[in-house]
């Protein structure tokens, strides 16, 4: 049976009550036996994403995805309808046996589908455990940024996306946790950051509605009263050094953030490692004239620069504030002190 697309009741109850209605996947799953499996992929769409063109461009695309993939697999929507829904979304997809889940948005949709691959610091399983069954992740990216499908070399082509899981290649990517703040682990696919950046990108979110000047507004308002702050490092476990005068610290886990700018440009999500970049004693002019070398991924070259390979990293106030703010994938996680850790090849990927 084909399942249909918005009109299906939801098979359980969600984890948040209030949105139990927006799981809009498992409805008559009765087959012939005979027959075989047909797979359920889910798209978790973020409707006011992009300030409504995601929502507007998912409509036009649903009849050519039905085109593409109906004959193939069960294709299940479920619109988010506000923080940390997708979370939820894809917790309960992959509990209930889904093939794929497909975030349909920008980096902030993605980061939430991500983080719903995990609970309690676990991987999520589905609860009929069947012999090698694994959810896979996919993306159609369709938001403001899509800054993770720019280091996979992907356009921002939906028609593209839809081509790859006809194709039905996968690999299996990194992923960073943060810990060492209240709460659970916080997962991310993209770049974690400290201090200016994830201050501007805070900021940043504020200004959606502007398209990409966003995160040139947050930039310009995270400067304002801004100053560059001592911190300690340990790197991998070893002996904690002092960092003089940073203005930021990037986690690359891969290479783009803030909609196109090439911070950690030797990031690969497939090697098992993040790159750190760290940028010292910078003023706002350095910013004014070096921006193109940071959309370029050149900037690794300057005095005041620096880049290393590591697998966990843990950054401390000298002298603890909690004012240090950290995100990841453009998204507020609080403030330091923080740990970042590697999980190698622990989501499989379409691609």
């Amino acid at each position: 049976m084909v399942y249909g697309i918005a009109s299906v009741m939801p098979r359980t109850a969600f984890l948040r009550a209030e949105k139990s209605a927006a799981l809009d996947l498992y409805a008559d799953r009765t087959r012939d036996r005979d027959s075989p499996r047909r797979g359920d992929f889910v798209f978790v769409v973020n409707p006011k994403g992009a300030n409504g063109r995601t929502g507007k461009e998912w409509k036009k695309l649903l009849p050519y995805l039905k085109a593409r993939l109906g004959r193939e697999c069960n294709i299940c929507e479920s619109l988010t309808s506000g923080p940390s829904h997708a979370i939820d979304i894809t917790r309960e997809a992959i509990r209930e046996g889904a093939d794929a889940v497909i975030a349909v948005g920008g980096d902030g949709t993605l980061h939430e589908v991500v983080n719903g691959f995990f609970w309690s610091g676990k991987p999520v399983t589905a609860r009929e455990q069947k012999a090698a069954h694994t959810t896979s992740l996919g993306l159609i990216p369709l938001g403001t940024g899509s800054d993770f499908a720019r280091t996979l070399g992907w356009k921002n082509d939906p028609h593209e996306a839809i081509e790859r899981f006809v194709k039905g290649d996968k690999c299996k990517v990194d992923v960073g946790v943060i810990g060492g703040g209240s709460g659970q682990p916080h997962y991310f696919i993209n770049v974690a950051d400290i201090h200016l950046s994830a201050k501007a990108g805070y900021y940043a979110s504020r200004y959606k509605r502007f398209g990409n000047l966003c995160y040139v507004i947050g930039a310009l308002r995270a400067f304002i009263g801004h100053s560059n702050q001592d911190l300690k490092i340990k790197v991998n476990g070893g002996e904690w050094e002092i960092l003089h005068d940073v203005t930021a610290l990037c986690i690359g886990n891969a290479k783009f953030f803030g909609g196109g700018m090439k911070i950690t440009p030797t990031a690969d999500p497939y090697d098992g490692n993040f790159e750190v970049v760290i940028l010292q004693n910078f003023r706002w002019y350095d910013f004014v004239f070096k921006l193109h070398k940071l959309y370029r991924g050149t900037h690794l070259s300057e005095k005041n620069v620096y880049s290393r390979s590591v697998h966990s990293i843990e950054v401390e106030e000298i002298v603890c504030s909690n004012s240090i703010y950290v995100q990841s994938d453009g998204e507020h996680v609080g403030f330091l002190p923080r740990k970042f850790c590697i999980l190698p090849a622990s989501i499989e990927m379409l691609t």
